[in-house]
């Protein structure tokens, strides 16, 4: 599986690396992801899903139903 947010999409940003001599080489910003259990009411069952730190606050906010058809993902296939 790749090192993506499942429901926001959220990947790797390309960067540099700068040195002090001010030389800059590629680099890669990676996305806080991490492994959660949360519990989905409509499907009265607990569903792991790999997120972003910023998905998990967006799920306490908005709901994981909500965030789930948002992103047009299929809640029983995990």
């Amino acid at each position: 599986m790749s090192r993506r947010c499942q429901l926001t999409g959220k990947k790797a940003n390309n960067a540099f690396a700068i040195s002090h001599s001010h030389r800059r080489t590629k680099r890669l910003q990676h996305v806080n992801l991490q492994n959660k259990r949360i519990w989905w009411p409509e499907g009265n069952r607990w569903v792991r899903l790999k997120l972003s730190t910023k998905a998990i606050k967006t799920i306490q906010k908005k709901g994981l139903q909500a965030m789930a058809k948002e992103a047009g993902i299929n809640l029983n296939q995990y």
